[in-house]
Formats: structure tokens, sequence, C-alpha cells
């Protein structure tokens, strides 16, 4: 039997528990990150949904986030949700309130921040997951499984308004991507921590599984 991955979830601010939770219910050891040390021995790491300023700023001084960054492009699995996308997009149209502040920016796409609305405006959207242009990633994937639908819950979501030449596509709605993979990191504008439905986290934890500790 393979061991349990370890997943850290950076617990700064934001969606923590709920990420904890449906990673611990598929099988993941879990653990909170808010220090560079903390990310020694993981397989994976969450960028939970939350407020992206809040995050920047909580970060400020620990060093967490530059050595974070130095971790993704080595190779370590990120999955961003929600203000973890904002954090993890390489440029962010109106980032005037990052400014100064490190953050990951290891994802080839632009986002821009709450384009969906204020909070009272927040909804729940179906999304196809595209599985099929993302082999392996699901134990009922194969080359003729279909797309598979689930629910997307956007809460102050931003929107990826470019998405750079080696980032896939898995998932869009209204004809903006939502959710999307560069190698090991995944980001969505979404709360999939939200939803009884685990396929995203799923997805993140294929991809922890085939890479090295950390």
């Amino acid at each position: 039997m393979s061991p349990a991955p370890v997943i850290g979830v950076v617990a700064l601010q934001g969606a923590v528990t709920e990420h904890m939770r449906t990673l611990t219910v598929l099988g993941a050891e879990v653990r909170r990150v808010t220090r560079p040390e903390h990310l020694a021995g993981l397989t994976g790491l969450v960028l939970p949904g939350g407020e992206s300023t809040a995050m920047v700023r909580l970060a400020a001084g620990t060093g967490l986030f530059p050595a974070l960054t130095d971790a993704a492009r080595a190779g370590l699995p990120v999955l961003g949700t929600c203000a973890g996308l904002i954090l993890l997009a390489r440029e962010v149209e109106d980032g005037a309130a990052l400014e100064g502040f490190a953050r990951v920016p290891v994802l080839d796409i632009t986002a821009r921040r709450n384009a969906y609305g204020a909070q009272r405006e927040s909804f729940t959207a179906r999304v196809a997951l595209r599985t099929r242009s993302a082999p392996g990633t699901d134990p009922d994937d194969g080359p003729d499984a279909p797309d598979r639908e689930i629910d997307a819950v956007f809460i102050r979501a931003p929107q990826v308004t470019r998405v750079g030449p080696g980032v896939e596509v898995l998932a869009a709605h209204a004809g903006c991507p939502v959710l999307v993979r560069q190698g090991a990191v995944i980001a969505a504008a979404f709360h999939p921590e939200l939803t009884a439905d685990p396929a995203v986290h799923r997805l993140f934890l294929t991809a922890a599984a085939a890479q090295p500790v950390h």
C-alpha cells in the first residue's frame, strides 16, 4: 500500500478547515502551514480561498511565500482556489493592493480580482471538468471518458483573463477559464472545498502522488 500523501494547507486565513476536511476524507495526511519550515516533507500544498490582501500581509516577514515559490518551481504540486489563484497568477490586473508583498507567481495566467462581483452576487454553476484533456486524473477516466460536470461555487471570485501557452484549461464558465493547470500547479476561480464532490481535490492528489516528497 502506498503511503498517504502529506498535504499542507496554508493556514493564514480563509477556507482552511474545509480543505483539510476534504483532503482527510480522501485519505491524505494534512498539516497546517504558516512558516517555511512547515514545507519540509510535503507531497503537495493548498493555497485556500479567502482574502488575498489579508494573506499577503499575514505572510509578510515570514518568508513563507518566497519559500513556497521555490518549492513550486522545483515541482511541489500546488492547488490554489479563489484567492489562492490570485496568489499563483503571474500577473494580476487590479493588483495595486498586493504590490510590495510576496506572492507565489508560478502560474502563467493573468487574473482579475473580484471580477464576478461582490459577496451578495455569489452563485453556484455547473461546469464541465475536462477529464479527456487530463488523462489519468480520475479512477474512472479513460480515452473515451466524457467530461464530468461538477458544481462550482463562486464567491467574490477572480477571473482568468489570459492563459499562457503552457497552461491547460480544465473547466470554463461563460467562456472564461475557471480551472487551469500548468505542470503540477492547479488553480480554480471557485471553491471546490465548499461542495460534496471532491473531483478537484482528487485531481490535485493525483498530481501529488506523482511527485517526490519535498
